[in-house]
């Protein structure tokens, strides 16, 4: 054997190792097909991320954070013969660290992925449908709101934290909501109203923590401890879908312009704390104040979320498409929360390339505003005790990301973000006389599914 064909052997017995390889992956090594003659599922994914921040933040830098999620789900039918119903339960190991409260300092966080290190459970429920077109499903058990509610589909695709759960349930529900890497208790019902509409509500714990004044990452570090003690959440939401499911199309037609409409809203019953006055009714930044916040009982919040494919290609590639998505939300309860309005829009490229028919280009922004009670508290710290105190507004951001499948179970994502007036304009902790400064975040992501 000559060189060459000893260099054709040796590159075609690279790319078949690289296939068996990649079918053992996929079918982790005979386990799901095991699996799957009981009508269970198991998926794995980890995503690992390098971030960094050349410009602006409390400190330059970068951090790796990683997430490794494992999903078990049962069918019912397949499994015991009973109809309709889903077994789910998924764990999450996190590691790394935060690139945005070790080196930002921001609201928005710059990856949706962050969270303290652990492994623990994430969701733990059972979901029934009900009649013969499923026009009703119930769930119990320990969910996360953000797989479900309050979400925009062409959102999903970018990097930052509140492309996904919005800033305004962040900020203000007990330990951020019921949301990654968070969840608890509830029940959720979906109804199918008419064809295009769709109904869903739940009625969940008010806090995904016992404690009171903890992290409630670190109180309930393993997900297990099921609170009950708290207050209730409470959420609806009406969905308008189109096309709708089961909907036709003609042969020779073209394939329509589809678009998801949301309005929903939450109250929570949990007590909030005022962000000016104590239980005095004396300012929070006065030396006479006792430090307590007054209390208020409950607060809620409405939102908006639209999705709208606004072209298709009508060649050879339909599922080439530009869509874009908006979502807006606020509470006038201004008093009792941190933030009282965030919004996000964006618009995303699908298959952008020619032969990149998994790719997708995406830009967008978020924007989210301190409430005002919060910014006059800033006032009154300068005013009762003479520091460099600006009284806090909005913080924008903008992404820009490309999520590249470079192969059937790994993508690749470049990802670039920039941070105007990070946490509304609080003081450098570092240099406590000047605000943080604008920020430049580089990034890069690594989705890799079993």
């Amino acid at each position: 054997m000559n060189a060459e064909d000893e260099s054709s052997s040796g590159v075609f017995g690279f790319l078949s190792n690289w296939r068996r390889t990649a079918n053992l992956l996929g079918n982790m090594w005979g386990l799901r097909s095991e699996l799957g003659k009981y009508g269970a599922t198991l998926a794995i994914q980890e995503t690992s991320e390098v971030m960094g921040n050349p410009t602006g933040g409390i400190h330059r830098g970068a951090a790796y954070n990683g997430l490794t999620q494992a999903v078990l789900q049962v069918n019912t039918q397949r499994a015991f013969g009973w109809y309709g119903g889903t077994f789910n339960v998924s764990m999450e190991q996190i590691h790394g660290r935060s690139l945005s409260a070790d080196n930002l300092g921001v609201l928005q966080t710059a990856s949706g992925i962050e969270a303290d290190r652990s492994s623990r459970l994430w969701e733990l429920w059972f979901d029934q449908k009900f009649f013969d077109q499923q026009q009703l499903d119930i769930k119990i058990g320990q969910q996360s709101l953000d797989q479900e509610y309050m979400i925009s589909s062409n959102a999903l695709t970018f990097v930052n934290t509140m492309f996904g759960w919005p800033m305004v349930p962040s900020a203000d529900l007990p330990g951020g909501g019921p949301a990654y890497p968070l969840s608890t208790l509830g029940a959720r019902a979906r109804y199918w109203l008419a064809t295009p509409l769709y109904l869903i509500g739940g009625v969940y714990s008010g806090s995904p923590s016992r404690s009171w004044s903890d992290d409630p990452q670190k109180s309930n570090s393993t997900g297990t401890s099921f609170p009950l003690n708290r207050g209730v959440m409470a959420i609806a939401e009406l969905q308008y879908v189109y096309p709708a499911l089961g909907a036709m199309v003609s042969p020779d037609g073209n394939q329509p312009l589809s678009y998801t409409y949301r309005l929903g809203g939450w109250y929570d019953s949990e007590p909030f704390g005022d962000q000016y006055y104590d239980n005095t009714h004396t300012p929070l930044a006065s030396p006479d104040s006792t430090g307590v916040p007054r209390n208020h009982r409950g607060a809620f919040s409405l939102y908006a979320v639209m999705d709208q494919m606004i072209w298709r290609s009508h060649g050879t590639d339909p599922n080439r498409t530009i869509n874009i998505f908006g979502r807006v939300m606020g509470t006038p309860q201004s008093e009792r929360v941190p933030v009282d309005f965030s919004m996000n829009f964006g618009l995303t490229f699908k298959d952008p390339l020619p032969y990149r028919t998994d790719d997708t280009f995406g830009i967008g922004m978020g924007y989210t505003h301190v409430s005002s009670a919060l910014a006059r508290n800033d006032k009154a710290i300068h005013r009762y005790t003479g520091n460099y105190s600006p009284a806090q507004g909005g913080e924008t951001f903008v992404e820009m990301t490309y999520q590249y499948q470079f192969c059937g179970w790994m993508q690749w994502q470049p990802d670039l973000q920039y941070i105007f007036n990070p946490s509304g304009g609080i003081p450098n902790p570092v240099h406590p006389d000047r605000r943080i400064k604008d920020e430049l975040i580089l990034g890069f992501r690594t989705n890799i599914a079993l």
